[in-house]
């Protein structure tokens, strides 16, 4: 069982905590946050941790958390994350402690993975007892637990802010209200505790170390409803008296609709490339980029000539020899990143599109990198597989982007289709290898 990855956790909507706070170093580490462990197995439920990743990966165990922490100290701090990987249910959290005097501090944060999960009222009522036990015993200025697709669209943590003022200022005010919100006695005290209080929310609660708990509604996957939108909108306004209700409350309904699933139907001709792109984007801007791609509509491929021009080389088969270095050249540079690549097959194009894409290659590395080497060592490649797998023939010229594979009745272009393909990032879509093989396939006779 491995750690989730980025990628995994940002597969689909998930539930995520971040609480940072401190804690007494007079005590024992293990003595200290054999609480917090307690709290976390006594609530966490079906998302339980059952595993620790650190310098090796062990079994969740409360020596194992101990001994983690030791072997992951650097310097005045260590960290470790615990994780359960499930197929149907993840969830990672990192504790991450700093042994600095006088006041040592931790950070907690973590993602349970579908958000669906908290649509049962028990579940969250546990998971607020949770962090209702870490606010109280490890004291925090703020915590929140929300959709990271939302937390992400309400422009946390900087909210418009630049990272000095961000690093300076904090939580300074209430810039957010999130499904739930731990706010810290400065900030309580700021709004005022007596407003902080009474406002309109599912769950209100002073904590004993003077901080404030607030659940905004009674389930966290529910966040994006018109009713909780109301919810959320009122508190906040509650809080902030500065700012107007309708305001706020268009802009979370504009959040809402931004996260409405909008069903993928991309142009069947580059739909294997394109359905993999999505995943490719964090999870708060997906629905509109499927709705880019759905509308996207690539160019017909113009690479290609109704007839033959005549190979004018003298040495035709030194020539192909050199097109099969070049071809061979760019499955060695690529095969441990794009391991399809060895096979030469329209997967291999497609894996070589998104990998393309995923690099922005065409802007990222040297253009004069690209234009003498790795465009013409694709074209090469490209042609390769039409050969192998569409029957066709080489004809080689001079000029590498006169050189053709002849497919059927028509000629194609492989060498000039790299060349544009490799412009820009836009033109990896424009141009995609996936296309050009669908479209040399199709006029197979």
């Amino acid at each position: 069982m491995n750690a989730p990855t980025f990628q995994a956790l940002n597969a689909g909507d998930s539930l995520r905590l971040f609480l940072e706070g401190s804690f007494e170093r007079q005590v024992p580490v293990e003595r200290e946050f054999e609480f917090l462990f307690q709290s976390l197995e006594e609530n966490a439920g079906g998302w339980m941790p059952t595993a620790i990743a650190g310098k090796r990966q062990r079994k969740y165990s409360r020596s194992s958390v101990w001994k983690a922490l030791d072997e992951g100290r650097k310097g005045k701090s260590t960290s470790i994350e615990l994780f359960r990987s499930d197929s149907d249910l993840l969830s990672s959290l990192t504790l991450y402690l700093g042994l600095t005097t006088p006041q040592p501090s931790l950070s907690l944060n973590l993602q349970v993975q579908p958000l669906s999960y908290f649509n049962e009222q028990e579940r969250c009522r546990t998971f607020v007892k949770m962090v209702r036990d870490w606010a109280a015993r490890y004291p925090s200025p703020f915590a929140m637990a929300h959709s990271a697709a939302d937390d992400q669209l309400s422009g946390a943590p900087h909210f418009g802010r630049d990272d000095e003022a961000t690093l300076r200022d904090g939580f300074d005010k209430v810039y957010e209200l999130f499904w739930l919100n731990v706010f810290g006695p400065k900030l309580v005290a700021r709004v005022g505790r007596e407003r902080m209080l009474s406002a309109p929310a599912h769950r209100v609660e002073e904590l004993p170390n003077g901080a404030v708990l607030l659940v905004l509604w009674p389930t966290a996957a529910d966040f994006a409803s018109d009713e909780a939108r109301v919810a959320q909108a009122r508190a906040h306004v509650h809080l902030r008296p500065d700012l107007d209700f309708d305001a706020v409350l268009r802009t979370l309904r504009e959040r809402s609709a931004a996260l409405v699933p909008i069903e993928p139907s991309f142009h069947p001709d580059v739909a294997p490339f394109l359905s993999r792109l999505p995943a490719e984007f964090a999870i708060s801007e997906r629905q509109r980029k499927i709705a880019e791609l759905n509308a996207f509509r690539p160019p017909e491929p113009e690479e290609w000539l109704p007839a033959a021009l005549p190979s004018e080389v003298e040495n035709s088969e030194r020539v192909l020899m050199s097109y099969g270095d070049l071809s061979e050249g760019l499955i060695a540079g690529l095969h441990a990143k794009v391991p399809s690549i060895m096979d030469e097959t329209p997967e291999s194009l497609t894996d070589l599109d998104v990998y393309f894409w995923r690099e922005n290659f065409p802007e990222r590395y040297e253009r004069q990198l690209i234009d003498s080497h790795t465009a013409p060592a694709l074209g090469a490649y490209l042609g390769d597989v039409l050969v192998r797998r569409l029957g066709g023939t080489w004809v080689p010229r001079r000029k590498l982007e006169e050189s053709q594979v002849r497919v059927g009745k028509r000629v194609w272009l492989p060498f000039l289709r790299a060349r544009r393909y490799m412009q820009s990032r836009q033109s990896l879509l424009e141009y995609s290898l996936t296309q050009f093989f669908r479209a040399v396939n199709q006029h197979r006779p």
